[in-house]
Order: C-alpha cells, then structure tokens, then sequence
C-alpha cells in the first residue's frame, strides 16, 4: 500500500506542476491580451478568448492524463491488454466505467488518480471564472459601442 501512496502522490504532485504552469501562464496571457486588444466587437473578443483558454485547460488536462497513463505503464497497474491511456482517462475524469479495472498491487491509483483529476479540474474552473474577471476588471472605451 505504501508503494501506491508514494507513486499516487508524486504522480498527483507532477500534475499540480504541470497545471500550476500551464494556468500561471494562462492568466499573464489572458490580461495581455487583453489589455492590448484592438477589435471593437467586446462580445467577439470575450467569446474567442474564453474559447481559447478553455482550450488551454482541456490540453493541460490531456497532458495530466497522459502522465498517469504513462505511470499505469511504468508500473503494470492494468490488466494485460488493457488501454493504459483509456484507464487514464476513465479515472482522472472520474467516469469510472469498471469496464477496466486495476491489477490488485495497484488498486489505489485508480481513486488517487480521481482524486487528482477532481482537484486539477475544480481549479480549471477556478482559472476560468478569473479569466472572465479579468475581462471584467479591464473595460475598453470601445465597451460602451
């Protein structure tokens, strides 16, 4: 059991860097863009840089899922033949199908790695609701159009 929490912690720590960037970044992107933008559509321009930043989000959260798929390989936490990327997925987005389920050694990665997924994606919430305060906090003359 320890051999989990210690794989599952350091794993779940990896992933708080990986998102720990990709949002400090977001946020410094989004208020320059902001900032300097030149379009006098406001609606336009709120509508592509939500979409974009949700982007951002959704790629980081691959890139996260991608990371555990990768450690489910490294140490044999699936069944043979199993989609170690598909099991990823499953339990970073909590989906759990059970359709999959983990070889006995390694039966805690599967809810440490919900755990992480549920975290990882309430701050990406988080991170959005800034980017649309962030919009807010910056009126341009051209708001009032």
């Amino acid at each position: 059991m320890l051999a989990q929490l210690l794989v599952g912690a350091a794993v779940s720590l990896v992933n708080i860097a990986i998102h720990a960037v990709w949002t400090v970044h977001l946020g410094h992107v989004v208020r320059r863009i902001w900032a300097r933008r030149t379009h006098r559509n406001v609606l336009l321009d709120r509508v592509l840089l939500m979409v974009a930043a949700v982007a951002v989000l959704m790629t980081a959260h691959t890139v996260e899922m991608f990371v555990w798929a990768a450690t489910y390989a490294a140490v044999g936490a699936a069944p043979a033949g199993a989609s170690y990327t598909y099991f990823a997925f499953v339990n970073y987005t909590t989906l759990g199908y059970g359709d999959v389920l983990p070889v006995a050694r390694w039966q805690l990665l599967g809810p440490i790695t919900a755990m992480n997924g549920i975290l990882l994606f309430g701050w990406s919430v988080a991170a959005i609701i800034e980017v649309l305060n962030a919009m807010a906090r910056q009126p341009k003359e051209s708001e009032s159009d």
